[in-house]
């Protein structure tokens, strides 16, 4: 008999108040409401819901979005059951007055917007909270795209040269890669918002401001090895989230765990 399979858990990222990840196959949701942001991605199976008295599905080729607080259901339309995985947000994320355009239209079918909330997924999961907090920025700003379009979009200010933006990230993180105080913080400073940021960043210098950081992190990390400095110490010192943490970004970048490196084998 199918096994039906939960988790969840609260990152810590701003903006994100859960990530649940479910496999189904009889279950079926009460009509019900949320006080958060439910951004849907579908890797197996369809789910049919009713939105606001309204039939929907959730299918793979795209992304479902829907609103705090607007009544909602949800069950398989296939034998098969679903399998799917859930970013969320909090209610402030997205600007209160798209929320009938999102329940007119709760699904977003765009590939590329698909990739991106399952990368952002595969951050949150990872626990890498910089990369998770640009995707989501990435992610936001795209689904707001979404559903202004046909309205008057929020006005933006004039946003700073893109090159002078990326030098200054770039000083505040070599001013402390480890105690960073995450890019929505530093794009503030400036004046910018967190996607200008993390697109002036990746044009000038060929990669994301939470990739650069992860870089400068681990030259910390091999200097604190080579001091004789235990990994599992040396992991919360540099900024990973614990031991396993930076073995797995170690074996990305040099091919080898923290500990073979700290022998010299």
């Amino acid at each position: 008999m199918p096994i039906d399979r939960t988790v969840s858990w609260r990152p810590a990222v701003a903006g994100v108040a859960e990530v649940f990840h479910a496999q189904w196959h009889d279950h079926a949701y009460p009509r019900h409401t949320h006080d958060t942001w439910t951004l849907l991605v579908v890797d197996d199976g369809v789910i049919g819901y009713d939105l606001d008295r309204h039939d929907h599905t959730a299918v793979r080729s795209g992304v479902t979005l829907l609103p705090p607080h607007v009544v909602h259901d949800g069950r398989a339309l296939t034998s098969a059951g679903f399998r799917k995985r859930v970013v969320y947000l909090e209610h402030d994320v997205i600007a209160p007055d798209l929320v009938g355009a999102a329940v007119d239209a709760p699904l977003v079918p765009h590939a590329a917007l698909r990739s991106t909330v399952s990368r952002l997924d595969r951050a949150l999961v990872a626990r890498d909270d910089l990369e998770a907090e640009s995707r989501l920025a990435l992610v936001v700003e795209r689904l707001t795209a979404h559903l202004v379009r046909g309205r008057r979009a929020p006005a933006v200010g004039v946003q700073p040269v893109p090159s002078q933006v990326a030098r200054l990230t770039r000083e505040r993180l070599d001013g402390d890669p480890v105690g960073t105080s995450g890019l929505t913080v530093v794009a503030q400073s400036l004046g910018v918002t967190t996607p200008h940021l993390v697109r002036s960043f990746t044009a000038a210098y060929g990669l994301p401001p939470h990739a650069y950081v992860v870089g400068r992190r681990l030259d910390l990390a091999r200097r604190r090895l080579r001091d004789g400095v235990p990994a599992a110490v040396v992991a919360t010192e540099t900024g990973f989230y614990d031991q396993a943490h930076l073995t797995r970004h170690f074996r990305r970048f040099l091919g080898t765990t923290p500990t073979r490196y700290q022998r010299g084998t």
